[in-house]
Order: structure tokens, then C-alpha cells, then sequence
């Protein structure tokens, strides 16, 4: 399916989709988001893929926000209508089976850093830089930069992207836990690649357990967390990949998963 504003690549099991709007720096309008609803559908489907890259075209962003253009003359229905759109986007990538990493190339701001916070991993190139500009403009991050990033960094330092404004560089977003990782700007797509791969050498069945438990897990108390990761467990241990797994660790050879 052609796409005006993603390119769309598969290598090897994993799908590289790059936001493609260079000359608005890769900003997000409401038909972009439409069509990462629609790229999301379509790779959960496709068994080929085992792993999502998100990326900005050009070196300069990741994505630089919201496109203003787009969104400033909404009315309050409008402004809803484009919140739930964007939280919808973000929690598809959130909850796909498989995993989606952020590989974030120059500015993560607003929605970018939104779009960002609904991947699984955050790796930042050493030129990254992030921040959540809305209280700037006169309004907030409500696709999840208020949300979303206080779960991830805590709410002190929430607050403070939010109600400055101001961002931070690549080194302390991986300090207050927001970037998983940070490398070369030359060598972002080949490191977030070995990543991927890395995760696509374990049982798929796994990989996706743990997503999904740690999703689910991460806002109940940890007595109910444990007790999902008991039946989970069971489940793994009725699988082919479990049996295949230990019995190749005991035989000293690769495993050959099959994802059953």
C-alpha cells in the first residue's frame, strides 16, 4: 500500500517506516497519523515482520511536533477529534504483538516525543534532542507527553519539560531514563537494526508475552503482576518454542524458534 507521507521498507523481518514530510520537518498532520493506524494494521498482520523501526527522513528531526498548519483553526470538537486520533495511533504501536523501536534522528518534540514514548525502545542518535514545546503555543501534550512521559521519567522531570518547554539533549534523556540508548548520529539505523535483531534471535512467543506483560503489569499492584506472569508462564510451557529452546540450550545449538 502507497503512502504519501511514509516510506515504508522491509529487511529481513524487520519493517523500517520513516516519516516522510523533510520540508515540514517530518511534523505529524492528522493524515500522517491516519496513515501509521493504517501501516500498523498492516505489519501486525504480516508474519514476515517480526520487528517495527520508526524513523524520521533527512538528519535534522525525528518528527518536530504537530503540524501547526494543520491543526491551529480547530474548533473544540475538532481539538477532541485530533487528541483521541493521536492517543489512538500511539497506543496501536503500544500494544502491537511485536516490537517497535524508535530510532530518533535530530528533533523529538511534542508529537514526536509522543509518537516516541509508543515504542517500545527509545534509541537516540547523539544529535537528538527532545522536548514538549504545547505550553509554549497555549495548550498541552495530550497525545500522551503529559501521561505517558511522567510514567516513564517520573513527575518531577515531567513537569519541567512540560511547563518550560525547554528540551534536553540526547545524554540526558538516556540519564532520567527516557532514551533507551545513544549512538553516533552515522550509525542510528545500524544500531537500532542490531537491536531488533538481537530481539528477533529469541522465541517470538516470548517477546511477545513480555511486551504484553510488562504493559499490563506496569499500572497494577505487583501481587495481580505476579500473578499474570504465573499463568503466562504456563502458557510458554505448553509451547514448541519452550521445548525447542531449553532442549538446544542443553544440545549446545541454536535454536530454530517457529513461533508455536
Amino acid at each position: 500500500m502507497a503512502h504519501k507521507n511514509l516510506i515504508v521498507s522491509r529487511e529481513e523481518g524487520i519493517a523500517i517506516i520513516t516519516i516522510n514530510r523533510p520540508e515540514a520537518l517530518n511534523a505529524l498532520n492528522r493524515e500522517t497519523l491516519k496513515e501509521l493506524r493504517e501501516v500498523a494494521t498492516e505489519l501486525e498482520g504480516d508474519d514476515a515482520i517480526k520487528a517495527l523501526i520508526i524513523t524520521g527522513a533527512g538528519d535534522k528531526s525525528f518528527v518536530s511536533g504537530a503540524d501547526i498548519k494543520d491543526v491551529k483553526d480547530l474548533d473544540p470538537l475538532g481539538g477532541l477529534d485530533l487528541v483521541t486520533g493521536g492517543q489512538k495511533t500511539f497506543a496501536m504501536l503500544n500494544n502491537l504483538s511485536k516490537p517497535v523501536i524508535a530510532a530518533v534522528n535530530g528533533y523529538c518534540l511534542g508529537g514526536g516525543l509522543e509518537l516516541a514514548l509508543g515504542c517500545d525502545f527509545i534509541i537516540a542518535s547523539e544529535k537528538a534532542r527532545f522536548g514538549v514545546p504545547e505550553a509554549k503555543i497555549g495548550v498541552f501534550a495530550g497525545w500522551g507527553g503529559v501521561q505517558r512521559l511522567a510514567k516513564r521519567v517520573g513527575t518531577a522531570w515531567a513537569k519541567q519539560m512540560n511547563m518550560t518547554g525547554e528540551p534536553i539533549d540526547a545524554q540526558t534523556a538516556l540519564r532520567i531514563n527516557l532514551a533507551n540508548q545513544v549512538v553516533p548520529a552515522d550509525k542510528l539505523i545500524e544500531e537500532t537494526k542490531k537491536i531488533a535483531r538481537s530481539i528477533m534471535s529469541c522465541a517470538p512467543l516470548a517477546v511477545r508475552m513480555i511486551k504484553t506483560l510488562v504493559n499490563e503489569g506496569a499500572d497494577i499492584p505487583i501481587d495481580k503482576a505476579l500473578a499474570l506472569d504465573a499463568k503466562a508462564a504456563g502458557v510458554l510451557f505448553s509451547s514448541q518454542d519452550q521445548k525447542e529452546g531449553m532442549n538446544a540450550f542443553v544440545e549446545k545449538r541454536k535454536p530454530q524458534f517457529k513461533g508455536r
